[in-house]
């Protein structure tokens, strides 16, 4: 693994968070451990990690508080763990802005890898730099800053937000199913596509005036999504 960073996992069960600490520090990156939900919105608050590997059932304040209260103040990736069974939960963390999860029992090498591609993706645009500015009308996308403005006001986009909204604007009026757009945006040969409803339901929520009736992301039934310029895309 070539990314580094600092890494902190909140989980109540000590015996997990050893076993991801260690196969995390194995792949190069600095970890920070929180046994509850309070103790890591301490440690968030002293010291802003990387990325943030988050338990959603744990007794108290739950993962999926935790993950609402880091969104009101950041934008950092957060990677939930989930049981296999509490698909609601993966979802409503999906909606609160969470990046990625992984299901219990799950492969501490399959987590590292899950780290590290959210790591790299938040990070993308420093080694592959692009069009400085990528409009649309009243929407307008800075890659290299990763910030994204609707009518002169930042958007709070979380990275895959950003990088959904980014590849939209590179490819429109091209229908893309959600198998092709966990490949090229979220880079899973597999997983579930569920993922992929929810970030654009979110982005419709934050970009179209009117959500349950969105004019830039249009809906392909039976296909997908694509999106439709309101002007010309220009860079």
């Amino acid at each position: 693994m070539v990314e580094t960073g600092r890494i902190l996992v909140v989980d109540d069960d000590e015996t997990v968070r050893d076993v991801v600490r260690r196969y995390l520090e194995a792949g190069g990156l600095q970890v920070e451990i929180a046994g509850d939900g309070a103790e890591a919105l301490r440690a968030f608050a002293l010291r802003p990690p990387d990325l943030v590997v988050l338990d959603v059932m744990m007794p108290g304040l739950n993962g999926l508080e935790v993950c609402r209260r880091l969104r009101q103040v950041s934008s950092v990736p957060v990677v939930l763990l989930t049981a296999l069974g509490e698909e609601e939960n993966r979802i409503a963390g999906l909606e609160l802005g969470a990046d990625d999860y992984v299901t219990k029992p799950f492969s501490p090498r399959e987590l590292v890898l899950r780290v590290a591609s959210v790591l790299r993706r938040a990070r993308l645009p420093a080694a592959e730099p692009g069009p400085a500015e990528v409009a649309d009308g009243n929407l307008r996308l800075r890659p290299g800053a990763r910030s994204a403005t609707l009518n002169g006001t930042e958007l709070p986009l979380t990275a895959r937000e950003f990088d959904l909204l980014a590849f939209f604007l590179a490819h429109p009026r091209i229908a893309f199913s959600r198998s092709d757009l966990l490949e090229k945006v979220w880079g899973w040969d597999f997983g579930d596509q569920s993922t992929v409803t929810v970030h654009v339901r979110r982005l419709r929520e934050k970009i179209e005036s009117e959500p349950a009736k969105p004019v830039r992301i249009a809906t392909v039934w039976g296909v997908g999504y694509r999106y439709d310029p309101t002007g010309v895309i220009a860079s």
